[in-house]
């Protein structure tokens, strides 16, 4: 992947993190199969949830459909009001692929005209692009909502209060440059931005990427949206009241916040594999700080995350850590491309992420790895009640038990810190 910048520095510029003139025609196709998956969340919602169970309950026999036809179940105006939710969900949606065709130059600026994907790239989504499309769209629950800051709290404020420490320990390196690997919908690169940090978020996901620009860059007012993210399942709801809870985003205007706050830092996003750019020799020794929220499993082969993070981070930095071990590669084993494992891995030669090879290690083992690689742990915490993009109200309860801890780069490396 070709890496993007975009940034915001209190002036007029954007942060999209989706360059214009990609030339990739790989990467362009990926984009626009983000793009048609947004594009196709209506069709693929409808069909799913509702068109389907329609099917299924005239399925039943006679008496038993009429019966839940009638209150206090009408069974029939509940699926109306979820196609009436996934409309609204749409629009949201919708809007993210009118203002992504837009940047590319797919239609005009000022165009309102319905929206159509243009023919070459129609129906190009393939099914987890439009799993992305619909998670994406229930993520601004999270990450976007005056409700989801409870999430935000148990994730974001362990890094918040790491970062203070910082600042209080050393005054010196103000105003500190922090790094936001796996940055998603950018609420975290946004808060810290507006917290006076120089702050630059990486993001692989054009879904995510996408998503984040519409929402920083081109939404009109603060409760633009309505988003129901609990319609897509029908169990385990108290009532249908609260499956149809619904959540204005965002909370707050971006642009205007950014505007009238005193003191704001700076943003700017990377469209770009984590360790193809960030391993590169222009940023060796950059960052004051490595957020790692939710992120470090996301690693097929934690080793080189945990190089490139010691790599772009300056002596003394820190990398700060809250999430799962969910690793992402479990039962998903990247392709080895033809390695057979023998020889010394080449950096010149690096795929990425795609690179082969890949493990899972327990949370004492990546502290004892995090140790080996060069790092010194300064404070550990676990059991921290993490839940992600949950209902609340919902009668099943998954919540991550994060692990969070703060490990420094020595100001001087040791010599044996190399495995």
């Amino acid at each position: 992947m070709e890496s993007a910048t975009q940034a915001y520095d209190g002036d007029d510029s954007q942060w999209n993190g989706v360059e214009e003139n990609i030339e990739d025609p790989e990467e362009i196709r990926v984009i626009f199969q983000a793009l048609d998956s947004f594009s196709q969340y209506a069709k693929t919602a409808h069909l799913n949830c509702t068109h389907l169970r329609r099917q299924a309950f005239y399925a039943l026999p006679q008496a038993h459909w009429q019966l839940l036809s009638q209150p206090p179940f009408s069974y029939l105006d509940v699926l109306n009001r979820v196609d009436d939710a996934i409309e609204s969900n749409a629009e949201l949606a919708r809007t993210i692929v009118k203002v992504g065709l837009r940047s590319f130059g797919m239609i005009e600026a000022t165009a309102d005209k319905e929206l159509t994907m243009p023919e070459d790239w129609s129906g190009i989504a393939k099914y987890n692009d439009l799993d992305k499309a619909r998670s994406t769209v229930r993520q601004f629950y999270r990450d976007w909502s005056a409700e989801g800051v409870v999430e935000r709290d148990a994730c974001y404020g362990p890094v918040y209060r790491a970062l203070d420490a910082e600042k209080v320990k050393y005054p010196d390196r103000l105003p500190m440059k922090v790094l936001v690997p796996g940055a998603g919908l950018g609420r975290l690169v946004f808060d810290l931005c507006l917290n006076g940090y120089l702050t630059e978020g990486n993001e692989i996901s054009y879904h995510q990427l996408l998503a984040s620009s519409y929402i920083l860059n081109s939404t009109e007012r603060a409760g633009q949206h309505t988003v129901f993210p609990w319609i897509h399942s029908f169990s385990n709801h108290q009532s249908r009241e609260k499956q149809f809870r619904s959540y204005k985003v965002p909370d707050i205007h971006p642009q205007t916040t950014l505007a009238n706050a005193q003191g704001i830092g700076s943003m700017q996003m990377c469209a770009a594999d984590f360790l193809c750019l960030y391993g590169d020799e222009s940023h060796k020794e950059t960052y004051d700080a490595v957020t790692a929220v939710f992120f470090l499993d996301t690693a097929p082969n934690l080793i080189r995350y945990l190089e490139v993070i010691l790599h772009c981070l300056k002596p003394g930095g820190v990398l700060i850590n809250v999430g799962p071990l969910l690793w992402h590669w479990e039962n998903h084993v990247p392709s080895h491309h033809g390695y057979d494992g023998d020889g010394d891995y080449d950096e010149n030669n690096s795929m990425g992420i795609a690179d082969p090879g890949s493990f899972e290690l327990t949370d004492d083992e990546v502290i004892a790895l995090v140790e080996r690689i060069g790092f010194v742990v300064e404070k550990r915490e676990a059991g921290i009640h993490a839940p992600y993009v949950q209902d609340a109200e919902s009668m099943l309860q998954t919540f991550y038990k994060a692990s969070h801890w703060v490990a420094r780069k020595p100001e001087v490396k040791p010599e044996d810190s190399r495995i």
